[in-house]
């Protein structure tokens, strides 16, 4: 097998396409990969900067005093990397995610990500069908320590009009509200935006910026992310 088409749906944002293939230059070697309009969209052959997004974030609460169990919310499954990075941590106790397409879900639920197995053997995490722009905009009660958001190809570059206002001094003080006091709000970017650090700087008391950088053997090149915290 070299290439197989494992879901073809058709959702509100578009042709969601889910495939397995092998990479012909690394005999063996088995990605999955997630397009969406037939654009890539992501691939669980690189997976750094999604794991970082949880890992830095959940370095920065620790950083910040708290002592507690934590509670993590992650807007966008995607391939689990994220909400999996989260939960390797044993200071987490329960980690949300909020999907807004139940396709997505329905490929964890039936087995046919990389890390469904482990994922669904995991009591500590809920999956939720919604929107997380929508549910950061509601009243907050200050009830995660991180909230890591990896939705948008970048603030400048979104997949709809979810995010719209998110982004801004108002939607980032609107989900603030949501953090613990010394929590962290994360979010995830393929692209440096000064606008959004700009706003954060308004927001958040303490922000920093991370850039993962990788080899990406498939087209010899390196290929960064960038990774937004704002601390509360």
């Amino acid at each position: 097998m070299n290439f197989k088409i494992l879901a073809y749906e058709d959702t509100p944002l578009g042709l969601l396409c889910l495939r397995r293939r092998e990479i012909l230059s690394q005999p063996g070697t088995l990605v999955t990969e997630v397009t969406l309009n037939h654009e890539f969209l992501m691939s669980s052959y690189l997976t750094a900067s999604e794991k970082a997004l949880s890992v830095l974030g959940l370095e920065r609460v620790q950083a910040s005093g708290s002592d507690e169990k934590l509670r993590v919310l992650v807007g966008g499954l995607g391939l689990g990397y994220t909400a999996a990075s989260a939960l390797d941590s044993t200071t987490v106790n329960h980690v949300e995610v909020v999907e807004f397409l139940p396709q997505v879900i329905g490929w964890l639920e039936d087995g046919l990500v990389p890390l469904a197995d482990r994922l669904n053997a995991d009591e500590r995490l809920t999956v939720t069908h919604g929107d997380i722009y929508e549910r950061l905009s509601r009243p907050g009660s200050q009830d995660f320590d991180l909230i890591a958001i990896d939705v948008d190809h970048s603030p400048e570059d979104v997949l709809g009009e979810q995010s719209q206002g998110f982004y801004s001094c108002e939607g980032l003080e609107r989900a603030k509200l949501h953090l613990t006091r010394g929590g962290v709000l994360g979010v995830w970017s393929y692209a440096e935006s000064s606008p959004l650090l700009t706003n954060m700087k308004e927001v958040f008391e303490t922000v920093t910026v991370e850039k993962v950088t990788v080899m990406n053997d498939l087209i010899r090149e390196e290929q960064t992310d960038w990774l937004f915290f704002g601390v509360n």
